[in-house]
């Protein structure tokens, strides 16, 4: 499917257009680094939908816009406005956030190597995978953050182990809910919200998972 702006939210737009606002008022008034983080916020909010066109993989509307609300969280709020400073839960909500979505997100992919066929491995071993996929996503962002401090004298890590430590806690705990909700999925029990986005991506991309045996529920 070819990116397209005629299919986007209007939630989507609306950041998109305020991103490109901030861009050019910094720009205008000299404030260099708020325009970089604005517009760099800005690419990495497109590259969800162009990643899907060149792959050819349908994602659910709810799906983009989380993550670009994400991004916007993230890198637009939590660096240019100092919302990691100003909020000591914005860190730790943004990590489990995130942790969840990875764990949906590694249950699609594990769920997709099998085709769609909910009974090729016992399904405390695909929700494993997906905890799993969640946890190594996780720990690569803690190094991540320990080389830009390294490299470039950041302040990433903040306090250092604790920080570290607290956010991998905080990612298995949203790992764990993300990797569960497939697991309901898999046992049919998947009238959860978390089990939502799990229903509309395998129902936009049947292709990828021709041996589901169940029935898109409404």
């Amino acid at each position: 499917m070819a990116f397209s702006l005629k299919n986007q939210s209007p939630v989507l737009l609306l950041i998109w257009g305020l991103l490109l606002a901030v861009s050019l008022i910094a720009l205008v008034l000299g404030r260099y680094s708020m325009a970089f983080v604005s517009f760099a916020t800005f690419g990495l909010s497109l590259a969800p939908n162009l990643l899907a066109s060149r792959f050819k993989i349908a994602l659910p509307v709810p799906f983009v816009v989380a993550i670009t609300m994400f991004l916007f969280a993230t890198v637009f709020l939590g660096e240019a406005f100092d919302f990691y400073g100003r909020f000591w839960w914005w860190d730790i909500a943004l990590h489990g956030t995130s942790a969840i979505g990875f764990g949906l997100t590694g249950f699609l992919f594990a769920f997709m190597l099998f085709e769609g066929d909910r009974f090729a491995a016992p399904h405390w071993a695909l929700a494993l995978i997906a905890f799993s996929i969640a946890m190594t996503t996780g720990a690569l962002w803690e190094v991540f953050e320990f080389t830009m401090d390294s490299l470039f004298g950041l302040n990433m890590q903040k306090t250092g182990l604790d920080d570290t430590m607290g956010d991998l806690i905080v990612d298995a705990i949203g790992g764990a809910l993300g990797s569960f909700a497939g697991y309901l999925y898999l046992t049919g029990s998947d009238k959860g919200l978390l089990a939502q986005p799990i229903r509309q991506f395998v129902a936009l991309n049947r292709r990828l998972y021709l041996k589901s045996r169940n029935k898109l529920r409404k």
